[in-house]
């Protein structure tokens, strides 16, 4: 009998590791200690969404980003190109298909000129399209940025890569990232919430607020604009608020004793949940009912209570980031504008998707700037990619698009200590590359970061033996400063 064999076949898991010494169970110990550490760092009486001082200097405070999912096609609203007009139906240069990956495009493409006009507004002459006559009256308040890129020319992963850094699942999101390093100004609502309209969520799904390696409490909370504002925090029937109260401080003290036990910081998230949802069940109604606005101010953004549109997430994006939220996110689909029919097409879903978004947009822009807002609150515009200079006219179609383009895109910021009416970067005559100050998805990040007072190259969180970061392990990403005030 191998007696050796027989006592290792009969060692328990606990023993095994408790048996390993300086191995595996020397492992857990470090990462038990490591994890009592971090706790001890964050105790739950200031909570881990407590306001953090900034690293350096902010000029921003807060965040609402406007992300319209599909990619709007830049040369359709901000990127004025007259060359590709007077082109428009010729086969275009080989160079910007042969060698190429793209979606949908086969063949020879024709070359599409915007069938729609542009117009030049404000003191410093804004190209911006006729779709857009209300946001045309703010444009001397944005930083337009014409030259962004990414890598990334399909939906999810183009969206993973501009919201978690990286473009498969798995990473922190950016209203995360944010969350993580100042917490937020108003301990009785989430700091990070998630607005969605068009229908759908975006392609890259609830990932795209997803916490990833960071402690869950930095999560994004997604709020509705119908119905309960968010799912299954409400009381069930028979359960009054004081009895929902003394089970909650039942369950706190169950949660210190694991905390103080274990040391697993999931804990503390858990605590501050549980305390955070209590507290909601009279915040968030509070802040999300928009019927207690002002009939005029309804009628500025074009906003309808009880309905889900573009125009009360823009509302109700101000009311929130009024209220101390750290980071809005706005999520608008419906931008898909390939052209293989009237549903997605440039002459009849593209204006309409600029109807939805013309009024609100201004009207946020106008509210956030008579309440003095706009000084510190950080608002951005954009897609995750670009459209390309070519009709699409897939399988033949006989309706105007134009496919997925990684290689170039606008976007536009405006606020939280970013020059006014100013174009930074600058694409070809056809609108296909940048020829003038690359902006990359990451520059971007490292940019917002650095508005809200946070070093994105020291802003990180240690997860499977790495240093992680929103901005990705290299320090290629820069700060693009041209465009601060």
């Amino acid at each position: 009998m191998n007696f050796q064999m027989t006592r290792t076949r009969a060692l328990t898991r606990r023993h095994f590791f408790c048996q390993c010494g300086t191995g595996l169970g020397a492992m857990a110990l470090n990462s038990l200690l490591g994890r009592v550490a971090l706790a001890s760092e964050n105790p739950s009486s200031a909570g881990p969404l407590a306001p953090k001082k900034p690293m350096r200097s902010a000029r921003a405070k807060r965040v609402i980003y406007l992300h319209m999912s599909g990619a709007p096609p830049q040369m359709d609203l901000f990127d004025y190109k007259p060359k590709l007009k007077e082109l428009n139906g010729t086969p275009c240069p080989k160079e910007f298909f042969e060698g190429k990956r793209l979606a949908f495009i086969k063949g020879h493409p024709k070359l599409l000129g915007s069938p729609h006009k542009f117009v030049q507004v404000g003191q410093a002459g804004t190209w911006v399209t006729e779709l857009l006559p209300r946001f045309g009256e703010f444009a001397d308040d944005v930083t337009m940025i014409h030259s962004m890129y990414t890598e990334e020319f399909n939906h999810a992963p183009a969206e993973l890569l501009l919201f978690t850094g990286a473009s498969r699942f798995g990473g922190a999101s950016m209203g995360s990232w944010v969350t993580y390093g100042l917490g937020s100004e108003n301990q009785n609502l989430p700091g990070f919430i998630v607005l969605v309209s068009g229908g759908t969520d975006p392609t890259g799904g609830k990932a795209l607020w997803s916490s990833g390696y960071l402690p869950s409490v930095y999560q994004g909370v997604q709020c509705r604009s119908v119905g309960d504002p968010i799912l299954y925090t409400s009381n069930p029937d028979g359960m009054s608020r004081e009895v929902r109260r003394r089970s909650l401080d039942a369950l706190k003290r169950l949660n210190e004793f694991e905390l103080k036990s274990v040391g697993d910081p999931e804990t503390l998230t858990r605590i501050s949940q549980f305390e955070l949802a209590f507290l909601m069940q009279v915040s968030v109604p509070e802040v999300m009912d928009i019927s207690k606005e002002p009939a005029s101010m309804l009628e500025m953004y074009g906003a309808a209570p009880g309905k889900a549109s573009f125009a009360n997430n823009c509302l109700l994006a101000r009311r929130l980031v009024e209220q101390g939220v750290r980071f809005v996110q706005l999520f608008d689909w419906g931008w898909d504008i390939h052209g293989t029919g009237q549903s997605d097409d440039l002459m009849t879903a593209f204006p309409k998707k600029c109807r939805d978004i013309d009024q609100p947009v201004a009207a946020l822009l106008k509210d956030l700037k008579q309440r003095g807002l706009l000084e510190d609150t950080l608002v951005v515009w954009g897609g995750e990619f670009g459209r390309t200079s070519m009709n699409e006219e897939r399988d033949g179609s006989a309706f105007l698009g134009r496919d997925h383009h990684p290689g170039c895109f606008t976007i536009w910021l405006a606020g939280g200590g970013v020059k006014p009416g100013q174009r930074y970067g600058a694409t070809d005559e056809l609108g296909y590359t940048v020829v003038e100050n690359k902006v990359h998805v990451h520059d971007l990040q490292a940019t917002l970061l650095h508005l809200l007072g946070l070093d994105p190259h020291k802003l990180s969180f240690q997860f499977q033996g790495l240093d992680q970061r929103l901005i990705g392990p290299t320090d290629e990403p820069q700060v693009v400063k041209e465009i601060l005030a």
